[in-house]
Formats: C-alpha cells, structure tokens, sequence
C-alpha cells in the first residue's frame, strides 16, 4: 500500500536529536564471506529530512572472480577496465562523511564497506548505521517479510533492476523518506548503531583474478573461491573452567562468544583467543563464559541469550586488556 504522508511530522515537531544527513547506500559484492570484495557501489545522499541531495555510482574492479553474475549482472568482462577500490575511496568517503550510513541489512553493507578500506589502509568516515529492517521493526510496519521488494511495495515504490547498486539504493531512498518521516511523526527512536571501522586486516589465500578464472563451480552453483564455510578450528584442549568473573583474568578453556561488529577483524580477533588458549564458540549457550560486543544493547539473539542466561559482557577493548594475560589452566 502507499503510505499516507500528510501526518507527517512538521518542522516544528521534528526531532532535534535526529541526524542532521544520511547516506542511503548499496554494495553489489563477489560474495558473502569476509574475503569477498565490492564490485559496485551506489550512495544516495538524503538531508536531514530524507530529501534526495543528489546520488553516485560506481563499478569496482575486485581483482578476482566476480562472483554470481546471474544475480548482479557484472561480468569480468564489465569490471576489467573499472577502478580499484582504492582508486574511489577518497569520492566514496566524500559521499559518507558526516551522515548515517543506511542501508538495508546494514551490517552486512558497512562490514564489506569497512572491509575495503582496512584494505586499503584508510578508515571511512562512518561512525552510525541505520539498518532499514530494525526501522520498519520499531515502526511496526506490516510486511510479509523483511526483503527490500517487500518494503518498496509497502509505499509504491517501483524496482526497477533488483540487485543493481544504484536502483536498489534508489528504491531504498525513496522507501526511507516515508519511514523517517513516520518514525518523526510518533516521536520514534531510531535504531542508530555504532559504526566502528577495522583497524587491521589480513586476507587470506587470494582468490582467482579476473582474467584468470578458475571455472570451478561448487554444488550449489557458485563459484569455487566466493562462498566458503566458516573456517573450522582444533578442539579447545582445555576443559572449561566456568564463568568470566569480573576483576579477574581469563583462563585458559573458557568459552568465548563474539556478536556484532569489532575494530580489529572478527577472525583476527578470534585466532588471538584460539592463541591464549581459550575456545571460541560460535553460539551462546549458559556454558558460555563471556560475550564480547560493542552494542550490549543490541537485539542479536547471542545478546538476548547472555541477558537470559546471565553470562557476563565485556566490550572489545576490555576483552583485549584481559587477552595481555590469560591464566593458564588448572593441572589435571
């Protein structure tokens, strides 16, 4: 349905705590995991009132495979002659400074996004994010489902090519401005985020360049290289011993749970844990012995979990003075 815009909120009832600009941004990629790469990139800048300013795009050439071309449509052929990331990251972060990242998952956006620029040895001028799926959550919009052609649908806005950079971030401009304007209207908090960058970054085995690909195709039709599992560690060799307590070290065995974004790349930051002997769990349970987030108010289903469970969260900064010195374990 369209939204019915004439209750939007007034200039005299607008949010002084609001933002003051967005940048409504769309990153086609290679793939999903943490080695993947942006291949096209579009910014629609909004004011403070999700007025368009004006919009930009751009190809990117990954220096690898593209990926599954049959969804965004970019061959090797297409990205062989368009610039390398750091060849637009000054213009890209030109376009971000000042203003909310938004964007729909927007985790997944800014992790790509911060992924770049550790890359390219620079940080983006990002410090929130907007995820559109938490907003149309907190307004309670009633969507079959949380995909963008969903909420495009919602208030009448036409798609016109799915899994293109700039018209997905087209559609999405135009679905945030009613959003915004209906969370200003009801005094809605937005679901702002921090946005921290990566402050060191390793890849890992390079992946085929373009000119060079490889043709291998996994059974589930992607390309060899560009959708891995996640990575599988040796059994933690200490039992664990319980709980973190605060003002005392962690010990060796002690079952660590990460959620959300980290400064230092997550897989980094996990291999430093597996080092100081401690066992990295991918999911929370009430065996678990800390959580490490940023956003401890977060509604991730690993925060929901320790507030349940009563497990002790740390942030990043803490768990990392505390990995200085972790206690051996007990002898046997």
């Amino acid at each position: 349905m369209l939204e019915d815009l004439t209750t939007a909120a007034s200039p005299a009832s607008w949010p002084a705590a609001y933002p003051q600009g967005y940048a409504v941004v769309d990153v086609e990629t290679t793939g999903l995991a943490r080695d993947d790469r942006i291949i096209s990139a579009a910014v629609y800048r909004l004011d403070a009132r999700g007025e368009v300013e004006d919009h930009w795009y751009t190809m990117v050439n990954p220096e690898r495979d593209p990926g599954p071309v049959w969804i965004h449509g970019l061959t090797s052929d297409m990205l062989e002659g368009a610039p390398l990331f750091q060849d637009i990251a000054e213009e890209f972060a030109a376009r971000l400074d000042g203003r909310v990242l938004v964007a729909h998952n927007a985790v997944f956006d800014w992790s790509m996004i911060a992924r770049e620029y550790a890359r390219a040895e620079r940080e983006a001028p990002v410090r929130q994010r907007l995820c559109t799926i938490a907003l149309s959550k907190e307004l309670g919009l009633p969507l079959p489902n949380h995909k963008l052609e969903s909420l495009a649908a919602h208030f009448g806005v036409v798609q016109q090519r799915a899994h293109h950079a700039l018209d997905d971030a087209r559609v999405l401009a135009e679905a945030f401005r009613p959003s915004l304007r209906a969370a200003a209207r009801d005094g809605v908090r937005l679901p702002l985020l921090e946005c921290r960058p990566l402050k060191e970054w390793s890849d890992s085995a390079a992946a085929p360049r373009i000119g060079r690909q490889s043709g291998g195709y996994s059974s589930g039709g992607y390309p060899s290289g560009s959708w891995r599992p996640s990575r599988k560690r040796p059994a933690c060799p200490y039992p664990n011993p319980g709980r973190y307590e605060e003002g005392r070290p962690l010990k060796q065995g002690m079952r660590i749970a990460f959620s959300g974004d980290t400064s230092v790349d997550r897989e980094l930051l996990e291999d430093r844990a597996v080092e100081a002997g401690l066992h990295v769990a991918t999911s929370l349970s009430r065996l678990t012995s800390l959580l490490v987030t940023n956003d401890p108010d977060s509604s991730t289903s690993k925060v929901v979990k320790a507030k349940q469970f009563g497990t002790p969260v740390i942030d990043e900064a803490a768990f990392g003075q505390l990995l200085r010195d972790v206690e051996p374990a007990s002898a046997k």
